[in-house]
């Protein structure tokens, strides 16, 4: 990330040599606090000072010399006051001039004059900023200087780079902008840039996470970055292999949007997903994996018995093996009026990113497994209310049982079992469900501005039809599930496939897009280090 600007001392003077010498002195005794930069006339300053507007940086110091060609300087500061009405003004001038400073002090609230010279610096310069510096800092408050995002609260694109910044653990500070403002969402860098509408790749690269290859080919590609990606990451890495995570969106997967995590052994106190998949990224990187983010994957083929991914970025990357560790995606709710809703009062899997939104508000969670349970008590913390709406008898058949009691012990959470959400309605964004009995069908409206839905989710392996088995739901077939190994088209070894390959050979599964596949954290991170075995069997059989 680029280092914030520096607050600017700003020097104007039509003589080279004094403004050289003036330029001089200020950098000597000021250049560990602040930016010194320098004009040679007074249109050239007011254009530094408007530059300095437009980037959102802030001026301290203007110094201008009062006999300069087109505008004097009393003239220049007046307009510099206009700018910065904060900045201190000081006028330079020779002796003649100093009745005409001792009336600016009043006229345009000069804060100072000196004459020239002001030789030596140190008794007849810096004495005098230093005090005007000091008062400015006393009375000036900094800006804020880390990464801003500037949108509407409701809009889906501003929620989309809400939830990137968030999962990349990216400190920054939402303002919301003027309403029809055609150029947002934005994101502001602290070096000035502005984003525009940007795209999550373009973000990525605009802070410095994008990765470049390393390698032009490598051992191991694995496609999809929770859990299991990360772990086999991890592991295949570790044991020298070249390896490359690619991730459609964030390092994370599902796992990266829960609030908390409090069945994964080791953290008995329970850890955020965010976090657990930030430490796994670190060690991943450690150990030498590159990864590409956001990229998706959109075809696989063989050149021999390589495989090639051809990337949504017009990349195609050799590898010798590829795992399959794409995950799932949440299932949208069946709802009338659901979708316009998405990003704007409807929320998939996104209870970490808009806990602010939420604090001191009514928040509904759609859904009976441990996400939606994790969500729950996760804006208990933050909102006034928080109603779960299940479309089961209750919560023990799908949730875990620590997360039943303490929803249970919750004061402020309620659960209306044997309900599910019919409609949706509002203007821009979302303001009002219906609500449907499932036994007896009497409908119900409630108000609703944030409702977050956790009802199941569907393996993101359409892009695979065609290429490897899947089952009638998507999931990815691996193993004994694929049946004899004659009846495999694309089958060419003397052995049946190994318990976690596909029907491709060198190709293999991991995580909860595969078949079979226990739904947890840990089963996945168990999956991933047991890929990268079955992947070392494959290499050593070529």
């Amino acid at each position: 990330m680029p280092e914030p600007r520096r607050p600017v001392l700003l020097a104007v003077d039509d003589d080279d040599h004094v403004l050289r010498a003036i330029r001089r002195d200020l950098s000597r005794a000021y250049r560990d606090r602040f930016r010194v930069l320098a004009a040679g006339s007074a249109a050239e300053g007011l254009r530094v000072l408007d530059t300095l507007r437009e980037r959102e940086e802030q001026a301290a110091l203007v110094l201008s010399d009062q006999r300069m060609p087109g505008m004097t300087g009393i003239a220049f500061l007046a307009e510099a006051a206009r700018r910065f009405p904060e900045a201190r003004r000081v006028l330079l001038t020779a002796y003649a001039d100093t009745s005409v400073a001792i009336s600016a002090i009043n006229e345009v609230r000069l804060d100072h004059y000196l004459v020239k010279p002001w030789e030596p610096p140190e008794e007849r310069l810096y004495p005098v900023l230093d005090d005007l510096l000091s008062d400015w800092e006393g009375a000036h408050e900094p800006p804020y200087q880390g990464i801003r995002l500037v949108g509407h609260p409701f809009a889906p694109a501003t929620h989309r780079l809400r939830d990137l910044l968030t999962r990349y653990r990216l400190p920054f500070r939402f303002e919301e902008g003027p309403a029809g403002e055609a150029r947002l969402p934005a994101v502001v860098l602290p070096d000035g840039r502005r984003l525009d509408r940007p795209g999550h790749g373009e973000v990525v690269a605009a802070l410095g996470l994008a990765t470049r290859l390393s390698h032009p080919h490598y051992d191991l590609a694995i496609v999809g970055g929770g859990p299991a990606g990360l772990a086999a990451s991890v592991y295949a890495s570790s044991e020298g292999m070249a390896t490359l995570l690619i991730e459609a969106y964030v390092p994370g997967g599902q796992a990266g949007t829960s609030s908390r995590i409090e069945n994964y052994l080791g953290f008995p106190s329970g850890i955020s997903g965010v976090d657990l998949t930030s430490r796994a990224m670190a060690q991943a990187r450690r150990f030498g994996v590159d990864v590409l983010a956001p990229v998706e994957a959109r075809r696989l083929s063989r050149d021999g018995r390589a495989c090639v991914l051809h990337l949504s970025d017009g990349k195609e990357i050799g590898a010798s093996t590829v795992l399959l560790s794409t995950g799932l995606s949440y299932r949208s709710l069946d709802a009338d009026g659901a979708a316009r809703f998405e990003g704007a009062g409807i929320y998939y899997g996104a209870a970490v990113t808009e806990t602010e939104s939420c604090a001191g508000r009514h928040v509904w969670i759609v859904g009976g497994a441990n996400s939606a349970g994790q969500a729950a008590l996760h804006f208990a913390r933050h909102a006034s209310r928080v109603t779960m709406v299940v479309r089961a008898a209750g919560l023990a058949g799908a949730m875990s049982a620590y997360l039943v009691d303490e929803i249970a012990a919750a004061p402020n959470i309620t659960v209306r079992a044997g309900t599910r959400v019919v409609a949706a309605e509002g203007g821009e964004h979302l303001e009002r469900i219906t609500l449907c009995d499932v036994a007896t069908g009497e409908l119900s409206g409630h108000d609703a501005e944030h409702v977050f839905v956790f009802i199941g989710a569907r393996p993101r392996t359409e892009w695979l039809d065609g290429l490897v088995r899947r089952d009638p739901h998507g999931f990815l077939l691996t193993g004994p599930d694929l049946g004899p190994a004659a009846e495999l088209p694309a089958w060419d070894l003397p052995r049946p496939p190994l318990l976690l390959e596909t029907s491709m050979p060198g190709v293999f599964a991991a995580g909860d897009a595969r078949a079979g596949s226990v739904k947890r954290l840990a089963s996945g991170v168990g999956e991933g280090a047991m890929a990268v075995s079955m992947i070392h069997r494959y290499r050593s059989e070529s």
